[in-house]
């Protein structure tokens, strides 16, 4: 097994799902099943093959079901950040955890959603070896259009040949797709906004700053935002 440059992950579990309703009206996102197995026990499957040996997990809709399905595993060590009391967003959600002293420097951060099949090199090793902490603020996982399955949008960012992203212009299609898996430093949450807020004001800080880095995932991924994505993904993880 590769080593990691980190032995914890932050899995982004507390969204409200509303692309997914009807199916996340009483069931929240994370336990949305796709081919027999809920969303987040397949990105945690993924993590503790990868040796990954803690995930903090945070919880705000229907956190009691996401805490009851999660308490019994052991693989990787479940922790829970809990922002009942308010929905922090993806950027919001890591500086709490990170407040409360359950992140190491650097972690991993990982979309509970996130549903790929690794290539080669498992994701986590991939962006462990890419990692260098002197020049890099976060480091993401990015996927180009052919390997996004079920995805249709103008993408997310340019990467250059020393791996720097940079925002697609308007109207035009930009080649990499963030897959929702990336390895962030300390650093790129030194004086974060209070409350909510979203991750993309910490990269576009980043990419000021050219530390915002990816590296080309070598897998599939596949979108799984609507109902209408799960058959052609169950029928994709079949083999079909």
């Amino acid at each position: 097994m590769a080593e990691l440059v980190s032995d914890t992950a932050m899995v982004m579990a507390a969204g409200l799902g509303k692309r997914m309703r009807p199916l996340t009206a009483a069931t929240p996102k994370p336990l949305v099943r796709v081919a027999g197995k809920s969303l987040i026990d397949r990105a945690l499957d993924r993590m503790a093959d990868a040796g990954v040996a803690r995930a903090v997990v945070n919880v705000h809709y229907l956190a009691d079901a996401v805490e009851a399905h999660l308490k019994p595993r052991t693989a990787p060590r479940i922790v829970f950040s809990d922002e009942r009391a308010e929905l922090l967003e993806t950027g919001g959600g890591m500086v709490r955890a990170n407040s409360a002293g359950l992140l190491p420097d650097p972690f991993f951060a990982c979309n509970a959603d996130s549903v790929w099949l690794d290539g080669p090199v498992n994701a986590f090793a991939d962006l462990s070896r890419h990692w260098d902490g002197e020049r890099m603020d976060a480091l993401l996982l990015v996927v180009p259009h052919a390997r996004a399955h079920n995805f249709g949008g103008p993408g997310d960012f340019y990467m250059n040949g020393a791996g720097r992203l940079s925002r697609k212009l308007d109207g035009r299609i930009a080649p990499f797709i963030y897959t929702g898996i990336q390895l962030v430093s300390h650093r790129l949450l030194r004086d974060a906004p209070e409350g909510k807020f979203s991750t993309n004001i910490l990269w576009d800080r980043a990419i000021a700053g050219g530390r915002l880095f990816g590296t080309a995932f070598t897998g599939e991924w596949y979108e799984v935002g609507t109902p209408q994505h799960i058959q052609p993904t169950e029928r994709a993880l079949r083999g079909d």
